[in-house]
């Protein structure tokens, strides 16, 4: 059995979750600070639009942005050296850009259901925005952050629609496992197909059954503290 698509299901879903990671949870924090609420309520609607959008209509807007003919691509490109359109990296920025909006809306749904005394109390007490937020709000929210983390890794390791637009199907180098069985259906070799799809289901429940895990965790702490 060839392992190379697992394998760069596995190098781009983990390195996709730490940006996605940052990303998200300085969006969520942004956007649950915002007090215009038009102004929220339409970036809040940007931020989740890959959610809702068939992914290949957005690997579609991806590789308008980002081919190797486009102003961004270019710049990349001659700047960096850097050719992002069918490379590796367009599968990290796919998933990315996929996976982003899990992330943002679970954070942003734990910081809204944070009690906000324990901020007034922090800021009472002295303390610097930054650790207000490192070690106040975050360990409160973690379970929430975690359980978006973890959604959020397991919607990049199974992109395929963005995948394929922006990264193509190049054996070793940007066929994803979910493109590989895509790939394999296509040429009837169904065996192959068929080992992709259990290691890929084998690691989404072990993924399901970490959120279930959380989730738990997060109930006996909100039990703890009534």
């Amino acid at each position: 059995m060839d392992w190379s698509p697992i394998l760069i299901s596995m190098k781009t879903a983990s390195v996709s979750i730490v940006i996605t990671f940052f990303l998200g949870i300085l969006a969520a924090w942004w956007v649950v600070g915002m007090k215009n609420e038009r102004m929220k309520v339409i970036l809040d609607g940007i931020l989740t639009l890959p959610l809702v959008l068939p992914p290949t209509v957005a690997g579609f807007f991806l590789l308008y942005l980002f081919g190797v003919k486009r102003p961004i691509g270019i710049f990349f490109l001659q700047y960096f050296g850097v050719k992002i359109a069918f490379s590796w990296v367009a599968t990290v920025l796919a998933a990315v850009v996929m996976s982003f909006p899990l992330m943002y809306r679970t954070a942003r749904s734990a910081f809204e259901q944070m009690d906000k005394n324990l901020i007034y109390a922090g800021e009472t007490l002295g303390l610097s925005d930054y650790k207000i937020f490192w070690k106040i709000i975050f360990p409160n929210c973690f379970p929430g952050i975690a359980g978006g983390t973890i959604l959020a890794f397991a919607r990049a390791l199974g992109e395929f629609g963005a995948t394929i637009m922006l990264a193509g199907n190049i054996p070793g180098r940007t066929q994803t496992a979910a493109v590989a069985v895509y790939a394999a259906m296509q040429n009837g070799n169904r065996v192959q197909a068929y080992q992709w799809v259990a290691v890929m289901v084998l690691i989404s429940f072990v993924s399901v059954l970490l959120v279930n895990v959380v989730e738990k965790q997060q109930m006996k702490y909100t039990m703890r503290r009534k």
